[in-house]
């Protein structure tokens, strides 16, 4: 494993690779992860450090199917004793006294999902893919710019005061919702800005079970309430703009007191363990997945609502796909960033995605709603879910990953 930061420069002016990931984030581990062994040389292109990446506050929804790709990897032992793990998962809408509650024997699981701090999970594909001696690290690397030619890309990057360069057959932008890498190949996306944002932090409370997620619906906007480990929980709370910035920004004391309210006692007594951090939410789609020599993966080609924790998901999947066209394209001498081998990606991730991006937008907006016929709809809605069984598990397979096709790794 070569790892080169600002004290460490590369030997020669061009580094060659067969693939670029440009983002060290979780999606971007996934990927290099998943072609450990592919045989393919990897370069991981990030701004941080190792440590600095993997020390970003902030935890995800991990869904069944995650697991299941960690699994294939090899990384998941690593991971679960550090997460947390729901049995259970609650859908209430503000004072309707009807509750949907999913279980583990609808889907015949252990768990209904996982929840993940963000170094939970990052350290250990970070480990995993430091004993990996065809991946390399281009660690505080600042990248300039990309040079897309017919054969293979030019990658500008800024070690410290130096530019070097990494000679690439495939460029992977998994660099996040602000994607430069998408931005530079002109690359449009579709979508908008909601109306809300969200307030994120973690409570410890004093509730016997610890293992039971919460989907919390209210007029203003939903609120997801998920387990993490030590009887604490993952909270992100959705409102409109300005009534979010107010939960940011009002004493803790009466911050609690709201808080209390919302949850309906459902945790007991509980404290903050934490900062509230305040983000806008928007959906995003990126027209093109791919170009020749690129493909976007996570962030970097959509991003959707909170709501359900699908966002990482859907790039752990994106990764996993992509891993796969490209191991096969290689075994087969195939070039990896030919644009007929990477549209093998984009036709199978694209459609999903927004199947999912659709899906928690509708139900954002359903349940983001005090218009009484929407309100009793939705009503309706959930007593079909309550008592007809076999909707209540297509919604649950389609919001767990367990719809669409599964890439190789999850069926190991």
């Amino acid at each position: 494993m070569l790892t080169i930061d600002q004290e460490c420069a590369i030997k020669t002016p061009i580094l060659t690779t067969d693939l670029a990931i440009v983002g060290g984030g979780i999606a971007g581990l996934t990927l290099a992860s998943a072609l450990a062994k592919a045989g393919l040389k990897i370069v991981i292109i990030e701004s941080q450090t190792q440590a600095q990446a993997a020390s970003k506050r902030q935890a995800y929804a991990l869904s069944v199917m995650s697991g299941r790709i960690f699994e294939g990897i090899g990384v998941w032992g690593r991971i679960l004793p550090n997460i947390g793990k729901f049995r259970q998962i609650k859908l209430s809408d503000a004072d309707y006294p009807q509750i949907v509650e999913f279980e583990t024997a609808d889907l015949k699981t252990e768990y209904l999902g996982y929840v993940g701090e963000h170094y939970a999970v990052a350290t250990v594909l970070q480990d995993f893919l430091n004993d990996c001696p065809q991946v390399s690290w281009l660690c505080q690397g600042e990248v300039l710019n990309v040079d897309y030619g017919l054969n293979s890309a030019k990658i500008a990057v800024k070690l410290g005061e130096t530019t070097h360069f990494v000679e690439t057959k495939l460029v992977i932008g998994a660099d996040g919702a602000k994607s430069k890498i998408r931005e530079w190949a002109n690359i449009a996306t579709q979508g908008w800005k909601y109306w809300q944002s969200c307030v994120a932090f973690t409570i410890k409370h004093t509730a016997p079970r610890n293992d039971i997620a919460f989907e919390r619906f209210w007029y203003s906007g939903p609120m997801g309430v998920l387990p993490l480990p030590d009887n604490r929980c993952q909270i992100v709370w959705t409102a409109p703009h300005e009534d979010a910035q107010n939960l940011q920004n009002i004493s803790e004391t009466e911050f609690i007191e709201k808080l209390k309210v919302r949850l309906g006692g459902v945790l007991g007594d509980f404290q903050l363990v934490n900062s509230r951090l305040l983000f806008p939410v928007q959906l995003m789609q990126s027209k093109q997945y791919i170009k020749p020599r690129l493909a976007l993966i996570g962030d970097a080609a959509h991003c959707c609502h909170p709501l359900g924790g699908q966002g990482l998901n859907l790039g752990i999947r994106d990764a996993a796909a992509l891993a796969e066209v490209l191991s096969q394209a290689y075994m087969k001498g195939e070039d990896i960033g030919n644009i007929n081998v990477l549209k093998k990606y984009e036709n199978w991730r694209k459609l999903e995605n927004w199947t999912i991006l659709g899906f928690v937008d509708i139900l954002d907006r359903v349940f983001s709603n005090n218009f009484w016929p929407v309100v009793i709809s939705r009503r309706f809605g959930i007593l079909l879910m309550k008592n007809v069984h076999f909707l209540k598990v297509q919604i649950l397979q389609l919001m767990t990953g367990l719809k669409g096709r599964f890439a190789k790794l999850a069926q190991s």
